[in-house]
């Protein structure tokens, strides 16, 4: 799927996983703990996989990037879209798109900036990277700083932007007037909400966001999926019927399943504490984070570990009540 241009009904087929980055103990990449969390996450039906912020992309060294493309891309399925992320610096991300331009990627991410920017000088450095990769770009803005609507919006209809990762946090996610302006100018196809379930539902229901990126979803793959599900055909039904109900319980439910961790990651830090979860469940070895970061402090870890396993515990029996339910409608 990787060499095929991105399509807006990816998003709304498959929750936009965002996993970490696994690495040996001197700091090289770990083929074999990577190949084994892409595994999980194909075999909860996920599909397109985002390598970004959880996976510290920020720090990598320009000298590794052809090598984590090229890792990336051999150990997805052939059906499992992998979206790379360059930047944040306009420099780094021109020596990166230099180095996907002789990939099969079709696509990339660039990543926030904060500070020493214009909207202007965003939208011409933006344009130089894609024609230089070769491949429209997905944006993540969390800022209303960082890029103007207009601005943003030009980027999107000249195709510089294939899609946006929209994650402005707000107090209340249902007052956005910046993306309310945003999706008078850019379809809703083309956002992912990109701030994990928190926001989610909301994005989904009362904006009509394609879908939205996950963390904890890499430990509970098919729950998150089941959860993706639920709110789409909710909202293609009356919520007062007896079958839109089910499904906004059914939302409700999964959604439910995953705050405790979401929240341990809300108040300790988004990316440690899911590099940390990973590790700690057992689905694959994370190693130890790539400097400038560092695992979260020992205090923390009994309740990371905790959280991260009755998550994992629950995924594992959701997964196994949908195949025995899959093997019964199959036998009558």
């Amino acid at each position: 799927m990787n060499e095929s241009p991105l399509r807006d009904g990816e998003f709304t087929a498959s929750v936009m996983a965002v996993p970490p980055l696994a690495r040996r103990a001197d700091y090289t990449l770990d083929p074999a703990q990577n190949l084994a969390l892409i595994r999980h996450l194909e075999a909860g039906g996920v599909r397109t996989l985002l390598y970004g912020g959880n996976a510290n992309l920020y720090h990598v060294a320009v000298s590794e990037y052809r090598e984590l493309l090229d890792l990336l891309a051999d150990a997805a399925s052939p059906g499992t879209r992998v979206i790379p992320a360059l930047g944040p610096d306009y420099g780094k991300m021109l020596d990166q798109a230099r180095i996907l331009a002789q990939t099969r990627y079709r696509t990339a991410m660039v990543l926030p900036l904060g500070g020493f920017t214009t909207s202007e000088g965003v939208e011409t450095g933006l344009t130089r990277v894609a024609d230089t990769a070769g491949m429209p770009l997905t944006l993540y803005i969390k800022s209303e700083n960082y890029v103007a609507v207009d601005t943003l919006a030009r980027l999107v209809e000249r195709g510089t932007l294939s899609a946006v990762k929209y994650a402005i946090p707000r107090d209340d996610p249902a007052d956005d007037p910046y993306l309310r302006r945003l999706l008078q100018r850019v379809p809703a196809a083309k956002i992912v909400s990109g701030m994990g379930e928190r926001p989610a539902l909301v994005h989904l229901r009362e904006f009509g966001l394609a879908a939205w990126t996950t963390g904890s979803g890499c430990i509970a793959p098919s729950m998150v999926m089941a959860l993706l599900r639920a709110v789409q055909r909710g909202r293609s039904t009356d919520s007062t019927d007896s079958a839109g109900s089910a499904d906004n319980d059914t939302a409700q439910r999964l959604y439910d399943a995953f705050m405790p961790l979401e929240t341990l990651r809300h108040d300790i830090s988004l990316i440690r504490v899911l590099h940390d979860a990973i590790t700690f469940t057992g689905l694959a070895d994370m190693g130890p984070l790539l400097p400038l970061l560092s695992s979260t402090p020992r205090e923390h870890h009994a309740k990371i570990a905790q959280t991260a396993r009755t998550l994992l515990a629950l995924e594992r029996e959701f997964a196994s009540t949908q195949s025995n339910r899959s093997d019964t409608q199959a036998s009558t």
